[in-house]
């Protein structure tokens, strides 16, 4: 199981299903820390993970308490979209172990693991420009999280990622934990799309998989169409050109 949330669910499912042969619960969701990665298991063909872990210690992310300190580095299985936790915090030659097998894909590139904006680099976006990306996601998590993102955005603007029209570079803005409000939630939504960025809300959930009221209601406000967000993040480049 993926999420803390769905446990009752797939104890329910076990015991029902006992009686036709062994039943074996794991998973994220369980604790255990994660294995190698096979395509095609558990997630669908194409979803790729050459990593898992993550040195960061967020107080929101159970990642670096299932998977340990630091990060692990796979064997690079061929996939188009990277779910890593953490791709750039692993090593230098990873990373371009990774990039090279993305440019042998067929498919367009999506990097929806993330990017963390702290570790991006100069050779980071040059390598980019060689993908055919379709997009790549950004995170704005904490306060700590905004002077990265702006270095990272006038990284990618010098590099045509980011212009007005382009939807490449995306970023997951956490909302809706323990003293957030909405206003300030609005805030970093308007931060990101005045680097440049489109947003996407992630919203907090509890162990219980609880999410605050009203903030499905603020999530939904910001899940508009496409072309408005577009058009509200062109026009804010345009006024900070």
């Amino acid at each position: 199981m993926t999420f803390s949330w769905d446990l009752p669910v797939a104890e329910k499912l076990a015991e029902e299903w006992k009686s036709a042969g062994p039943v074996k619960m794991g998973g994220p969701a369980t604790g255990q820390r994660s294995g190698d990665f096979t395509p095609g298991l558990y997630l669908k063909r194409g979803y790729v993970i050459t990593s898992r872990g993550c040195p960061n210690r967020c107080w929101f992310c159970s990642v670096w308490k299932r998977e340990g300190d630091g990060v692990r580095e796979l064997p690079i299985q061929d996939g188009h979209n990277v779910q890593d936790d953490n791709l750039l915090a692993c090593s230098d030659s990873h990373v371009r172990k990774v990039f090279a097998m993305l440019r042998r894909q067929e498919c367009a590139v999506q990097l929806s693991g993330g990017l963390e904006a702290a570790r991006l680099q100069d050779w980071h976006v040059d390598e980019l420009l060689t993908l055919s990306l379709q997009y790549a996601y950004f995170a704005y998590d904490t306060p700590n999280d905004l002077e990265p993102l702006r270095e990272a955005a006038k990284k990618l603007r010098d590099a045509g990622l980011i212009h007005s029209g382009k939807t490449i570079c995306r970023c997951y803005v956490l909302a809706g934990y323990p003293k957030d409000s909405y206003g300030a939630a609005d805030r970093r939504m308007y931060e990101v799309l005045s680097l440049g960025f489109i947003p996407f809300v992630m919203l907090f959930r509890d162990e219980l998989g609880r999410v605050k009221d009203g903030w499905r209601i603020f999530r939904k406000r910001w899940h508009l169409v496409p072309s408005i967000i577009r058009g509200i993040r062109d026009d804010l480049l345009s006024k900070g050109s």
